[in-house]
């Protein structure tokens, strides 16, 4: 059996959680070689000290991958591409990764997002795209340390819609084989988009009125305004041909309510704290978009869209 080159892209709380996993189990062994692709402070850190994550699922909080790099320039070839960075970084990875990638590579991102797939097939034409959905509460500590609490991150993973006939059972048993929870299933995007429910419309209501998910759950008209975006998203999944279940909705939630309710978004974090960089775009921009070519309107979401352009987050 060829022995698999696994690449890790990005080692922040998905990247790290997920990659630490693969090169523990994988470390000098003949099934699998784990290379990480790092940058900055995280390079360093982790060339002289290791990935560490600090989880209850780990004894042993240092692993060391196989090959670290900078640069994807720099990479072996690789067999399995695990994309894991933030949506504005994504088109820059896959212009680097192009060249890489050939008829037999398989990239499987692990990012948020209902537009991965399509954003990423808009620059790889080629090779073998595995449609992901991920759940895992782990997080950047610090620099080459990533913490992890709550339940074991889970992967949906599913086929790639450009090659239906290719089953991609050796990755599944790759990353099973590593302690990995993950579900293989035909059809992914169901699971993408009721995630999207979740992390677009929370993100961008708590973002827009700084206000934790209890809050929201607890002010109705705040309420209102997300039941709206998901609304507009249901629609949008609907005329896609996404299937999502009549109760979708009511479902996001009751899975809001089961969070601490002073826990905040990712994208009221990053709002708040004035950084450039969020994923305003990732959430509302795709929302924007796909209503645009749908034909379907989405005024609650570019309402939100605008105000937070505008700079109102109070």
């Amino acid at each position: 059996m060829k022995k698999m080159n696994v690449t890790v892209i990005g080692l922040g709380g998905v990247g790290g959680y997920f990659g630490f996993k693969l090169a523990s189990m994988y470390a000098g062994s003949e099934i699998a070689r784990i290379a990480f692709v790092a940058r900055g402070t995280t390079f360093q850190t982790v060339s002289h000290q290791g990935l560490t994550l600090l989880s209850p699922e780990h004894e042993v909080s240092v692993c060391h991958p196989s090959f670290l790099t900078e640069s994807i320039a720099e990479l072996p070839e690789t067999d399995i591409f695990l994309i894991c960075v933030k949506e504005y970084d994504l088109e820059q990875v896959c212009q680097s990764l192009k060249s890489s990638v050939t008829a037999n590579t398989i990239l499987l991102p692990l990012m948020n997002g209902a537009d991965i797939y399509e954003r990423i097939r808009k620059i790889i034409p080629n090779g073998i795209v595995l449609p992901a959905c991920v759940y895992v509460a782990s997080h950047i500590k610090e620099k080459g340390v990533v913490e992890h609490k709550g339940k074991p991150g889970k992967i949906y993973m599913g086929k790639d819609p450009l090659h239906p006939d290719f089953e991609p059972e050796e990755t599944y048993q790759l990353l099973k084989n590593a302690g990995i929870n993950i579900s293989y299933t035909a059809d992914a995007f169901p699971e993408i988009w009721r995630k999207f429910l979740f992390i677009a419309s929370f993100g961008l209501v708590t973002a827009r009125y700084n206000k934790s998910i209890g809050e929201l759950l607890q002010n109705p008209a705040l309420k209102e305004q997300a039941a709206g975006i998901m609304q507009e998203i249901k629609q949008i999944a609907e005329k896609k041909g996404i299937g999502l279940t009549d109760d979708a909705i009511e479902k996001t939630f009751e899975r809001a309510a089961t969070f601490p309710p002073q826990t905040p978004t990712s994208l009221q974090l990053d709002v708040q704290a004035g950084k450039s960089q969020n994923e305003l775009e990732l959430f509302a921009g795709t929302i924007i978009r796909y209503g645009k070519e749908l034909n379907i309107a989405t005024p609650v979401t570019e309402r939100i869209y605008a105000e937070l352009k505008n700079g109102l987050k109070a």
